[in-house]
């Protein structure tokens, strides 16, 4: 909530609670998605679990709101999760990806580090790292087709990749319960990209809505290119940066005004 409202300043930020479960989960995103009071233009979530986790029936539904919310013009945006190929504090036997920013209706969000002048993939190296990889449950999707050319590294298959996007994961100054806090991750990342998105509407005097064809078109030049380092997490292998398109930090973070004119 902070980073979006630091972000974008002027915009109107709605928040909606539920508990922790598939049913309450997708209960929220639809809540959300056809708020007819509110009219959201940009959707953020920073909450997901491993794909493999998921049902078949949860996934549908969920991406039947994810859809719907592309037909009402809403970008939603999805951290790609914190903890590297693991997508959990704890390795796991296999690599595996975040869900909901694999659906291909949503816009993955990846986390990068800055140290001074330079920006390189969100990596500490103790378990915490951007999320990213390689889907088992989607098909590599027309927008990202002639850029994602990596295969899983648990199945050695392609897939659609995640995240699409990536921004700034670390050292965000905050307030909790009134106390001044440091934190981060692409939890943040989520929230950034959404205030980017309804700066753009506002600029643009429009809704970007579903935005990822656009965003892939513009790979040339409307993004800062990613390219040191990786996510791999501890006892567990990891995607590198590269140039272009990479499982790390997507296309790379957005310069705006470029963006602008490609939405």
């Amino acid at each position: 909530m902070e980073v979006a409202g630091a972000a974008a300043p002027g915009a109107r930020l709605a928040v909606y609670f539920a508990n922790n479960s598939d049913r309450d989960f997708i209960d929220a995103v639809l809540q959300a998605v056809h708020d007819a009071r509110r009219k959201p233009s940009a959707i953020s979530i920073s909450w997901g679990g491993p794909e493999t986790t998921w049902t078949d029936q949860s996934r549908a539904a969920m991406d039947d709101g994810f859809k719907a919310a592309a037909l009402l013009g809403i970008t939603v945006c999805v951290a790609a999760g914190d903890h590297g190929t693991n997508d959990e504090p704890v390795p796991p036997s296999a690599v595996r990806v975040d869900y909901p920013a694999s659906s291909p209706y949503v816009l993955g969000c990846g986390g990068t580090d800055i140290q001074g002048s330079q920006e390189s993939v969100w990596n500490d190296r103790d378990g915490w790292a951007t999320g990213g990889g390689i889907s088992t449950k989607y098909a590599v999707p027309p927008w990202q087709e002639g850029v994602n050319k990596v295969l899983s590294l648990s199945t050695k298959k392609s897939g659609r990749g995640v995240p699409d996007v990536a921004g700034a994961a670390t050292n965000y100054a905050i307030l909790v319960d009134g106390e001044d806090a440091t934190s981060g991750g692409t939890s943040a990342v989520a929230p950034l990209w959404s205030a980017l998105i309804v700066r753009l509407n506002q600029s643009l005097g429009r809704r970007v809505g579903f935005v990822n064809p656009a965003l892939y078109a513009a790979a040339a030049t409307g993004f800062i290119n990613i390219s040191g380092g990786d996510n791999a997490a501890v006892g567990v292998p990891g995607y590198p940066a590269t140039a272009g398109w990479d499982p790390c930090t997507g296309l790379g973070v957005p310069i705006g005004e470029a963006l602008r004119t490609k939405v």
